[in-house]
């Protein structure tokens, strides 16, 4: 996988996960694999909105669907959030370790302007 694909892919994640529909969606299949009939229940939009949001879902490659007969079931993907997951923790690191190297500094900057004093 190419960096511009894999930039694509976190984006698609993220843009994904940004709405507060898909996240209850993403929750519930957390939960195990569910007709589309069942993750529309709590909400109170068409069906048709609902595989709008399933679409995104797939197009992250957070969901997996499958047709059995005339049932549409769907299934998490949770190695893609690992995807997201790994990103997020890479940024963390770095930040952590910048604020690390913050403090250090101050704390020096601290000791020597005591020093003349």
């Amino acid at each position: 996988m190419t960096d511009l694909t894999q930039d694509s892919l976190t984006d698609e994640i993220f843009r994904a996960l940004g709405d507060p529909t898909r996240r209850a969606i993403i929750e519930s299949l957390g939960k195990g694999p569910a007709s589309v009939s069942e993750l529309a229940e709590p909400f109170d939009m068409s069906l048709p909105a609902i595989y709008q949001h399933l679409q995104i879902l797939r197009d992250a490659k957070l969901v997996r669907t499958f047709k059995k007969g005339r049932v549409r079931t769907c299934q998490l993907e949770p190695q893609m959030l690992r995807h997201a997951e790994e990103w997020l923790a890479k940024r963390r690191a770095l930040w952590e370790h910048r604020l690390d190297e913050l403090e250090r500094h101050l704390s020096e900057t601290k000791t020597a302007s005591k020093g003349r004093q």
